[in-house]
């Protein structure tokens, strides 16, 4: 069974950096998208951004309008870890961060209905 694990969440001042990280038990061989996705308090969750990797094909990756000049994801594959490294943090990316995975890729990588496994999510909470 899949499990993904995520990690590095916390409070934060704005202005900060912060770097969440996704284990998971992914084949790697055979190609993974993994995602991250948030969701405020009593709101709907938004996607972050997403990898796709093959080993015939390399890595693709892709990010939301709304975070693409300040976060960063990363894979080590090694470890079986997607990094999300989140720069310069403003109070409304306050959320619970959330990692998703696919065994396949998918043509609409940001929508949660992509996604079959997904972790427990971690809490980031930036304060003013």
């Amino acid at each position: 069974q899949v499990q993904l694990v995520e990690s590095g969440g916390g409070l934060v001042q704005a202005g900060n950096s912060l770097r969440l990280s996704c284990v998971h038990s992914l084949y790697t061989g055979s190609g993974y998208q993994l995602a991250w996705f948030r969701q405020p308090q009593g709101k709907e969750e938004a996607f972050i951004g997403a990898i796709q990797w093959s080993d015939r094909s390399g890595g693709f990756t892709y990010y939301a309008d709304s975070v693409k000049d300040r976060f960063t994801i990363s894979r080590d594959n090694g470890k079986n870890t997607m990094y999300l490294q989140m720069n310069s943090l403003k109070p409304e990316d306050t959320a619970v961060y959330y990692c998703a995975g696919s065994s396949e890729w998918e043509d609409y990588y940001d929508r949660p209905s992509s996604y079959k496994y997904w972790g427990q999510g971690t809490q980031v909470t930036v304060s003013s």
